[in-house]
């Protein structure tokens, strides 16, 4: 059965090593989409503190690597992909290709979706 988010081998890897490095108190990683840019909103990867609920996430793993996604936002992320890659800089980060996505912002910082209407 496919999952209803793609995490990459790379991208795998990268969480797991996040949460090897990450500071006590942590439980896990979640991919959060925040209020932010001219576009709208703006993908986030955070660190789960313990004390945090996590009962309304949706919990995605892929090999040893497992990602929080809030349930809120799972119908805006339905069909992501999640990457890890470095750029021409040689800056990497993670990356994000959502077929839900309308449109970005000029810097692609930001993303918009539209959401969708009921019959």
């Amino acid at each position: 059965m496919t999952q209803p988010i793609n995490i990459t081998e790379t991208a795998a890897q990268q969480i797991v090593k996040l949460l090897e490095r990450a500071p006590e108190g942590t439980q896990g990683v979640r991919l959060n989409v925040k209020p932010r840019g001219c576009s709208g909103s703006s993908y986030q990867m955070e660190y789960i503190k313990t004390d945090e609920d996590i009962a309304q996430d949706d919990k995605i793993e892929q090999g040893n690597a497992a990602l929080y996604i809030p349930k809120l936002h799972s119908w805006m992320l339905f069909g992501i992909t999640v990457d890890y890659a470095e750029d021409e800089m040689g800056n990497a980060k993670f990356r994000f290709k959502n077929p839900n996505e309308k449109g970005r912002c000029g810097c692609g910082e930001s993303f918009y979706v539209e959401e969708k209407e009921e019959a």
